[in-house]
């Protein structure tokens, strides 16, 4: 029996691209399946025609031997019916279902929890222990998590006969599912316990020591294994998240492992230079200031910031210079200022104030060169 041509069997064009040509196989493939075709021979048979034609039309060097030769083609058809990967053909059509019922029944596993504490950066730098409080679910005391009444007995699921699984039908799919009703243990509750209703828990206040690590820093987490809301009838509890915030602090700027801090000086500390006492975490630190500094010097202060909450070595500290005009000056101060602005401006001012003098130099030149 002469074979019919692989592009109408798929009912697409010659020249259809390798989508167009896995769209049509999908559609066809799905209305002759034999599943939803039973004893039915021309569909079979249909489906295995279907089946050669994409395999060689999905194949490049396959089609291009087809469209050169036709069915005369040396190995141009493929393998026979046994050989075909159901999951590529159906995977995308029905993955969904499939999730679906993965996800129905069996215990579920509690919540887990989000905690959100705000420490200050001395504890972030240090660590500590910190207690917290909050209510959750928790396994009840009195059933000890089961949902039974003490003393009662189980009766056998009804719906899954006490397999635990029941058979459920999705079109020409069959599965098997955990038995959402006796979520998969075969027993039913009779007689609920009083004290959770049958749910095998009970909301609590509860109150834990959470140790906080040093060198923690804002959006960290620390996980607690167990300590979330306990799971429906015994089954396994979910996590606490501990999320850490830091205060802003009111001398320190924390970028990672290094600290900032602004040290304002005097005008007279910055051009004759000095010491001073500087903060650091650890205590207080003499920063020697040499002559002629100028605002934004920074000074690093080595392994004086906060360690790493993985290992490794310390930051540092930095002290950023901030150099501050003097204000609310008395008229005898103004005068002591000009007559020491005139010894500037008599002796050289440019080597006094090289800076201005190169701004300037640059402005001049800026306008010089504008066309108006």
């Amino acid at each position: 029996m002469t074979k019919a041509d692989y592009y109408e069997t798929l009912g697409v064009s010659r020249n259809a691209n390798e989508d167009e040509i896995k769209q049509a196989y999908r559609k066809m493939a799905m209305k002759h399946h034999p599943d939803r075709n039973a004893h039915d021979k021309a569909s079979e048979e249909k489906f295995k025609q279907i089946k050669e034609a994409y395999e060689v039309l999905s194949d490049s060097r396959k089609r291009a031997a087809y469209d050169q030769f036709g069915h005369s083609a040396d190995g141009a058809s493929g393998g026979g019916f046994g050989d075909m990967n159901f999951s590529d053909i159906f995977g995308d059509v029905f993955g969904d279902i499939f999730g679906a019922m993965r996800n129905a029944g069996g215990p579920q596993r509690g919540a887990d929890l989000r905690y959100q504490i705000e420490i200050s950066l001395e504890d972030a730098v240090f660590g500590k222990t910190q207690e917290i409080a909050f209510s959750t679910w928790v396994a009840c005391v009195d059933c000890k998590g089961s949902g039974a009444k003490k003393g009662s007995t189980l009766s056998t699921c009804v719906d899954c006969e006490g397999h635990g699984q029941i058979r459920l039908q999705r079109g020409f799919f069959s599965v098997q599912q955990t038995c959402p009703t006796c979520r998969g243990k075969g027993k039913v509750i009779t007689e609920p316990c009083p004290g959770c209703h049958g749910q095998g828990r009970r909301k609590q206040n509860k109150t834990l020591s959470v140790k906080i690590p040093s060198g923690v820093d804002t959006g960290d987490r620390i996980r607690l294994g167990g300590e979330g809301e306990a799971g429906e009838a015994g089954s396994q509890p979910g996590d606490l998240y501990v999320e850490i915030h830091l205060k802003p602090h009111s001398i320190f700027e924390r970028d990672g492992k290094d600290l900032y801090c602004d040290v304002p000086i005097s005008y007279t500390l910055a051009a004759l230079g000095g010491e001073l006492d500087v903060p650091t975490l650890s205590g207080r630190v003499q920063l020697k200031v040499p002559p002629e500094t100028q605002t934004g010097k920074a000074f690093r202060l080595r392994g004086m910031g906060v360690p790493s909450v993985r290992g490794g070595g310390k930051g540092d500290t930095i002290c950023r210079i901030s150099v501050e005009t003097p204000v609310n000056l008395t008229a005898k101060q103004k005068e002591i200022l000009k007559e020491f602005e005139a010894t500037l401006s008599a002796s050289n001012t440019k080597k006094h104030n090289p800076k201005a003098t190169s701004w300037f130099d640059k402005v001049k030149k800026f306008f010089e060169d504008m066309k108006f």
